[in-house]
């Protein structure tokens, strides 16, 4: 191609040599004067230096026409799929993997995020060129200047696989945001690398952002991707490990493994860890009826937990009127996820597939002590804003010069990755006016079934034997209970009264029990009058 290798290395464009490069990448760094020794162990000590000195925002190219680059400019500029890195094609990319693609900036990502490749310890930038990108002719991208980054990156399909250009599988984008899709190919909620005072009435929002990605080779489908970051904000200061195993078997989902440690520059009044974020607008409750015409639409709809005494724990989310966090305090507790448990399309009966949104699940590697995880829900008329967050909250005060050390697996798959056998779960709540039909309703009284399934509990209730309905309610009174089986299937159902006046909200926990031994799981939920379903 008439061009010198080693001007080509030494050159300001790497990344334009490497797809000119007719050789192995390998060698090519190898040969690279910039190429520099990484290790995530020196990450963390660039991290920790880092929260001893003062913030410094994360540059910006050209305001004024990143902001130019609105949803529909930036979604015309493509990453050219034969200059992806890893991509295995013939006299162009050496060695083959998960192809690698960057994001370009836009409106919604303006910060750079400086990209680099990793090869037998060694490390290489690469820098920004618009001819990485199909783009307009006229697109206002064409004036940024050449140190402009990117906004992330993503991973597609294994290099062998016919439709690697069109399917990616994993994403990093926006501040600490990342996410990938689950056992049924389908992206839905998000993970964050950190969570910084969300939801505090006398100061706004954190949001850190993952400045520098280091993304190392891969040789096997079935080996983990390993990709460490440093994060960075006015706050906070943190490094991360990722170990994320694809595999060729598609309906495996996604599981990540998360190593991170984290130094507070300043002092936090609620740090969230290991969060996660998604969306939920109604489900078979809460629902304005004549505001959409879908029976549901959520990208989750529950928090479960299972707590260091082994007690398991679904919390319904809720669309609130205001802000509310539900705190759960707990000890070393075993995970916690947000769940998308409804897979059934007629509930949803929209072809973006809300039935096969991923869960997200929390496995902690190492004792996390005495904490609690935390549920935050915000107010939504859409379903294009994320209303819902969890995170851990470690006991005590996050304090200017602590760190935190984690370790922990992500599992993004259509289910929890460890559900306990021998007790059922929850499939539906419901809602609405207590009382008896055909009677005068009561003042303040309301009525709430829950429904539970798997047969394999279920089925063993000997018949005319019916279970007892154990409700706790933290304000008002429990009127009546009953417990009766869904017809046509295994599910059973709980029902029962609370009353409550409006200006109260209370904490209500539910199990079904046989023979002084519980026969679910324990149905938890926040229950106030303002809630959408009885609005007028």
């Amino acid at each position: 191609m008439g061009l010198n290798r080693r001007s080509v290395l030494r050159g300001a464009s790497l990344m334009a040599g490497f797809a000119a490069l007719p050789f192995e990448l390998r060698q090519a760094m190898a040969q690279d004067a910039s190429a520099r020794p990484f290790s995530y162990e020196a990450l963390i000590a660039r991290a920790q230096a880092a929260a001893g000195e003062a913030y410094k925002p994360a540059y910006q190219p050209r305001p004024d026409v990143v902001q130019q680059l609105d949803y529909e400019a930036w979604g015309k500029i493509l990453f050219k799929t034969d200059r992806a890195p890893f991509s295995g094609q013939p006299g162009v990319q050496e060695p083959a993997g998960y192809p690698l693609e960057f994001f370009h900036l836009g409106q919604y990502f303006t910060k750079r995020v400086k990209m680099n490749l990793v090869l037998d310890g060694k490390s290489v930038e690469v820098p920004y060129d618009p001819n990485l990108f199909d783009m307009p002719a006229d697109s206002p991208a064409r004036q940024l200047p050449p140190d402009s980054g990117f906004a992330g990156f993503r991973f597609q399909e294994w290099h062998t696989s016919e439709d690697w250009r069109h399917q990616d599988w994993i994403a990093f984008l926006g501040a600490s945001y990342f996410r990938a899709i689950g056992a049924a190919g389908q992206y839905g909620l998000s993970a964050r690398g950190i969570v910084v005072n969300a939801a505090l009435a006398d100061k706004p929002e954190e949001f850190p952002d993952f400045t520098e990605f280091y993304i190392e080779e891969q040789s096997d489908p079935e080996a983990p991707v390993t990709v460490c970051a440093l994060l960075d904000g006015p706050s906070v200061t943190g490094a991360y490990r990722f170990r994320i195993r694809r595999g060729l078997d598609r309906t495996k989902g996604i599981v990540m493994e998360i190593e991170s440690q984290i130094f507070l520059r300043q002092d936090i009044e609620r740090l969230g860890l290991m969060p996660m974020t998604s969306m939920f607008w109604y489900s078979e409750y809460g629902r304005d009826r004549m505001r959409d015409w879908r029976p549901e639409v959520h990208d989750s709809d529950g928090l479960e937990i299972w707590t260091g005494t082994g007690e398991r724990l679904w919390r319904p989310l809720n669309n609130p009127t205001t802000i509310k966090v539900s705190s759960f305090l707990d000890e070393n507790p075993h995970g916690f996820g947000l769940l998308q448990r409804d897979r059934n399309f007629d509930h949803y009966q929209d072809g973006v597939f809300y039935d096969r949104r991923p869960c997200l699940w929390i496995e902690p590697l190492e004792p996390l002590g005495r904490g609690s995880v935390q549920l935050l829900e915000i107010p939504t008329e859409d379903e294009i804003h994320d209303n819902i967050g969890a995170f851990w909250v470690p006991e005590g005060k996050a304090a200017k010069g602590n760190s935190y050390r984690l370790h922990y697996k992500l599992h993004w798959l259509n289910t929890e990755p460890y559900p306990a056998e021998n007790i059922a779960q929850t499939v539906a709540t419901r809602m609405g006016y207590g009382g008896e039909p055909g009677k005068t309703r009561p003042e303040n009284q309301y009525r709430i079934a829950v429904e539970f399934d798997r047969p394999s509990v279920m089925t063993q209730i000997p018949y005319g034997v019916f279970p007892k309905v154990n409700v706790t309610t933290s304000a008002g009174r429990i009127i009546r209970t009953l417990a009766e089986p869904v017809p046509n299937g295994n599910v059973w159902r709980a029902l029962f009264d609370v009353e409550i006046t409006p200006d109260l909200f209370t904490e209500l926990r539910l199990f079904l029990e046989l023979d002084g031994k519980p026969l679910t799981e324990t149905w938890t939920y926040q229950f106030s009058r303002d809630l959408e379903v009885f609005n007028e």
